[in-house]
C-alpha cells in the first residue's frame, strides 16, 4: 500500500474527507451542546455568561491555600521536634538512662530547622511566628527615636540612610508644633519608598518595619544626620536598632548541666506552646481560605449533561477516523481542571 503525504493544514477539519456519518456526529453534538446552552440561558438570573470550570479561579487565593500549607508544614515539623526535645530532656532530668549527646542532637536539629523557617515556610511566617502572605517582616526600633525627642526642638531636617546608594538616603522635615501623629506620618512617607515603614507603639517610640529579606541592609546601613538639634551635625551618624527578638531562640539552650536543662526545658515548653498557637491560627486561616473558595466556586452549566453524554457515548461506538474527528473537535478546549470541578459536584 502506498501511503501519499498530504500538505500540512491548520486544522483536522481541514482535512477530513466529507463524510455522512462524521457530519451526522456533529450535528448530533451540536444540537447536544444546544441543549446545554439553552437550558442554562433557561436558568440563568443574568445575561452574563456563566465561568465555567477552574480555569477563570481565583489565582491570588490558591496561592494563600499554598502559603497555608507551607506554613503549617513548617509549624508542625518544628511542634514534633519540640516535643521530642521537651521528653528526652524531662527523661534526662529525671535520671533515666539516655544516649550520649542525645539532647544535644535534638537541640541542634531544631536550631537548623528554626533557621531555615523563611525558605521552610515561603517566607509566610516571621520571628513572632506571625502569618501572612506578604513576604515576612522584620521589626525594630531605634534609640533615640522617640516622639518625645523628635516633637520638641527648633526645624530641622534630618538626613537618614536606611540603605545604600542614593534610594535609601532619605530625608526628614521637622518643625515645632508638629502633633505626634504628623511626626510619625513624616518619617512613614520619606521611609515608605525605601521600604521601611514607620509606625509609634505605647511608649512613644518609633516602630520601624521592613521586609525581612531587606533587613540586614537595613540594619548595616542604618545612620543619620541633623543640625545639632536632634541630631549631630556634620557626617552620618551611625545609629543602633533593635530588632524585635523572635519567639523561640534556640541558640541559647543547652544540656551541659542540670540547671541549664531546666532553665532549657522552661523555654521549649513555652516554645512549643507558641508554636502550636501559631499553628492553630493558620489552621483556622487555611480553612476560613477554603470555605470562600468554596463558595465562590464558579457556577458549573450542568443542565443537559445527560443528553450530551448519551451522544458522545454513541459516536464512541462508531468505528472510524471520522468519529474520531468529531469527537477530538468537540473536546477542544475541555481539560483536567474542568473534569475535576465537574465531579466535585457530585
Amino acid at each position: 500500500m502506498e501511503i501519499a503525504q498530504r500538505p500540512s493544514s491548520p486544522g483536522l477539519s481541514a482535512r477530513a474527507p466529507a463524510n455522512p456519518a462524521a457530519n451526522t456526529a456533529e450535528s448530533a453534538l451540536a444540537e447536544a451542546g444546544a441543549a446545554v446552552d439553552q437550558a442554562a440561558a433557561s436558568t440563568a438570573p443574568a445575561p452574563a455568561p456563566l465561568r465555567r470550570g477552574l480555569s477563570n479561579f481565583d489565582a491570588p487565593r490558591q496561592n494563600d491555600v499554598s502559603g497555608a500549607q507551607q506554613a503549617i508544614d513548617f509549624l508542625e515539623q518544628s511542634a514534633a521536634q519540640l516535643r521530642a526535645l521537651k521528653t528526652d530532656i524531662a527523661a534526662k532530668l529525671a535520671s533515666r538512662q539516655m544516649r550520649d549527646g542525645q539532647v544535644e542532637q535534638r537541640v541542634r536539629q531544631f536550631t537548623e530547622t528554626w533557621r531555615n523557617r523563611a525558605q521552610a515556610s515561603g517566607g509566610t511566617l516571621d520571628a513572632q511566628l506571625n502569618f501572612s502572605n506578604d513576604p515576612a517582616t522584620q521589626t525594630f526600633t531605634v534609640r533615640g527615636m522617640t516622639l518625645a525627642n523628635l516633637r520638641n526642638g527648633a526645624r530641622e531636617t534630618l538626613a537618614i540612610a536606611v540603605g545604600g546608594g542614593t534610594a535609601g538616603l532619605r530625608s526628614v522635615h521637622l518643625a515645632p508644633g508638629l502633633s505626634d501623629a504628623e511626626v510619625v506620618a513624616r518619617f512613614d512617607q520619606a521611609l515608605a519608598p525605601a521600604g521601611v515603614r514607620v509606625s509609634v507603639n505605647k511608649d512613644g517610640e518609633l516602630v520601624f518595619t521592613t521586609a525581612e529579606s531587606n533587613w540586614p541592609g537595613v540594619r548595616d546601613a542604618l545612620a543619620v544626620q541633623g543640625s545639632g538639634i536632634r541630631f549631630p551635625a556634620g557626617q552620618l551618624n551611625r545609629l543602633k536598632a533593635d530588632a524585635e527578638a523572635p519567639a523561640v531562640m534556640p541558640e541559647g539552650w543547652g544540656a551541659s548541666d542540670m540547671e541549664t536543662m531546666r532553665a532549657t526545658l522552661q523555654q521549649v515548653t513555652q516554645a512549643l506552646a507558641h508554636v502550636e498557637a501559631a499553628l492553630s491560627k493558620v489552621r483556622q486561616e487555611l480553612a476560613l481560605t477554603t470555605q470562600r473558595m468554596q463558595f465562590d466556586l464558579p457556577e458549573l452549566e450542568v443542565a443537559g449533561m445527560g443528553q450530551m453524554a448519551d451522544v458522545f457515548a454513541n459516536i464512541a461506538d462508531q468505528p472510524g477516523y471520522s468519529a474520531l474527528v468529531s469527537l477530538t473537535s468537540a473536546l477542544v478546549g475541555i481539560n483536567r481542571d474542568r473534569v475535576v470541578s465537574l465531579l466535585r459536584l457530585s
